[in-house]
């Protein structure tokens, strides 16, 4: 007899490539968008040096504009107002997780007639956008954050210390780029942080309460392949491990936009805003808390049987003891612990309370109360 498959939805960027040299074969379909470009960067514009001389060279107008961390609202707003001083039609962002957000909200926030806070989450009114965005294109150059295929962008409000959505269908990107070649190289620390982070995005959509066939189809075999990968890069630079991390992060994006997250990354997001830590490194030190947390409150047995298999198979070490094997092994690769974040105990007290009824939370396989997460960020010091 098969089981009766219950009802789901799955929505994702208009066009996804995966693949070397997808990027910069897809210049001509960028300026194609529009010949009015904004190009979004890291702190360091010119490692996309190639990426402008490319779309000079295809006729786009190009304003370079630099994202040096994770967006707070005084980066977008200015990214917004630059935005709208040169007449851009297109927005494109090149870096890790926090640039492709800068460019999600900076390319939705443009044609938005409404004052910005109001469309913001948690600290706003969560209102839908009143204009459909600006054609954007997203090329992650970290295998982290999935946010290439994902419709928010995560900001921080640093008067509010928090860190909170803009959200809305219509900012999936136009087209995603994924090039694994972009990420070739990068630093050992960068590498661990994303790429704990790539597979805590496949790990919670997995166990989640609203997993559906098509994120089981793509986070099932992504976390063993995740695992793997990453345990490669922590040896040597490896090209195929790259590729894979490339494909994990990948499908994260995809999981968590189509079923959702859990605790570790209900407590991320406050951890974040309270702190300023980055986010993946925040996932890494709560990763095997999380899964421990879960799995003593009885989740998802099956699952959580099958999450200490592969975390067996690509570490090392005994099934049962299979989380703990995964914290010694991401502190002994340089996974700082939260005390090393610089989260303190009252920020830890303080997103404890938030996560309580954030919107991962929601989807985390069982109820967790504030004993419980206590407890799962005391074990993550």
């Amino acid at each position: 007899m098969f089981e009766a498959i219950k009802a789901f939805g799955f929505a994702t960027a208009t066009e996804i490539r995966f693949g070397r040299g997808v990027a910069l074969a897809a210049v001509p379909e960028i300026a194609s968008l529009g010949p009015r470009v904004l190009l979004l960067t890291g702190a360091t514009p010119a490692r996309a040096d190639w990426l402008a001389r490319a779309l000079g060279a295809a006729g786009c107008a190009l304003t370079p504009w630099a994202i040096p961390g994770e967006p707070d609202m005084a980066m977008i707003e200015a990214g917004v107002a630059e935005a709208r001083r040169h007449g851009a039609q297109v927005v494109v962002a090149i870096g890790g997780g926090a640039v492709i957000d800068a460019g999600k909200a900076i390319a939705a926030l443009v044609p938005a007639t409404r004052p910005h806070l109001d469309h913001l989450e948690v600290v706003g009114q969560g209102l839908p956008l009143d204009h459909a965005p600006l054609p954007f294109v997203a090329i992650p150059t970290t295998a982290g954050t999935g946010a290439e295929v994902t419709r928010n962008a995560v900001i921080s409000v640093p008067d509010q210390r928090r860190k909170v959505s803009l959200r809305d269908a219509r900012m999936l990107p136009r087209l995603a780029l994924v090039d694994p070649a972009l990420t070739d190289r990068c630093p050992r620390a960068i590498t661990l942080a994303s790429g704990l982070d790539a597979i805590t995005q496949v790990i919670e959509p997995y166990v989640c309460t609203r997993a559906n066939p098509m994120t089981d189809a793509l986070c099932r075999a992504a976390i063993p392949a995740g695992l793997a990968a990453l345990n490669r890069l922590m040896r040597a630079e490896d090209a195929g491990a790259r590729d894979s991390m490339a494909w994990v992060s990948l499908c994260g994006g995809l999981g968590l936009a189509n079923a959702g997250l859990g605790v570790i990354h209900g407590l991320a997001g406050p951890l974040g805003g309270l702190s300023g830590a980055a986010h993946g490194a925040i996932c890494g030190a709560l990763l095997p808390a999380g899964l421990a947390a879960n799995a003593r409150a009885g989740a998802a047995p099956h699952r959580f049987a099958e999450l200490r298999g592969w975390i067996a198979g690509a570490l090392g070490g005994p099934e049962a003891r299979a989380f703990e094997t995964l914290r010694h092994w991401t502190r002994d690769r340089g996974q700082p612990g939260l005390d090393a974040l610089g989260i303190a105990a009252d920020m830890a007290e303080a997103a404890a309370q938030a996560a309580a009824t954030s919107s991962s939370m929601k989807a985390n396989p069982v109820p967790l109360g504030l004993a419980e997460l206590r407890a799962l960020l005391n074990d993550a010091r």
